[in-house]
């Protein structure tokens, strides 16, 4: 079984490396420098399994110049998934001393004598540029559906609902309009223009 590569989550910022214990087999990190809150360590381990023993202890510690190294967490790894499907990258919980949270770590493990072994990381669809379906571009519909109408459809009406034209009247049954010489029309009831029909006006 081998790791090869061990991330972490931690809640204070550090120089941190790891020690991971497998029965009397001890590995060590080198020291991420600088790592903060994510380190990230890209080193590869390998340990023999031991019959009955499922577990790996993995040490955080903080790495000092001056002082004693920080304890920051101790965690248990579990091997149960790995040795059954060949692959396990779960994070597992950190504690302190006083059992308090601590952080993460995430070891990357495999194992390749597993019972229902699994292709990590293998993509659930294929990438976009090799879909065999072709799509039309979005400016033209297609011509198998209609071009659909902003206006409402109203019910068309037979014809035999209305009367036939010819029951109308003809144009000529109106009486023509009169010419312009007509008007004003004469009449008897207005007094004959010119001078001596009115009364001269007193003085």
């Amino acid at each position: 079984m081998s790791i090869s590569g061990i991330q972490g989550h931690l809640l204070q910022v550090t120089d941190p490396y790891v020690c991971l214990e497998y029965g009397s087999t001890q590995h060590r990190t080198s020291t991420c420098t600088d790592g903060g809150k994510m380190p990230i360590f890209q080193e590869k381990f390998t340990f023999s399994l031991i019959e009955g023993l499922r577990e790996i202890n993995v040490v955080v510690w903080n790495s000092n110049t001056v002082t004693y190294d920080d304890f920051i967490g101790i965690g248990k790894v579990q091997l149960q998934r790995v040795l059954s499907y060949g692959y396990d990258d779960n994070p597992w919980p950190l504690q302190t001393k006083t059992g308090r949270y601590a952080g993460e770590a995430r070891l990357i493990m495999r194992y390749e004598k597993a019972q229902n072994p699994v292709i990590p990381f293998a993509p659930s669809a294929p990438p976009y540029a090799t879909s065999p379906y072709q799509f039309p571009p979005y400016s033209t519909l297609p011509q198998s559906y209609p071009t659909p109408s902003p206006y409402p459809a109203y019910p068309s009406y037979p014809s035999s609902m209305y009367p036939p034209l010819s029951t109308y009247p003809p144009p000529s049954a109106y009486p023509p309009p009169p010419l312009p010489s007509a008007y004003p029309p004469a009449s008897p009831y207005y007094p004959p223009a010119g001078p001596g029909f009115y009364p001269p006006p007193p003085y």
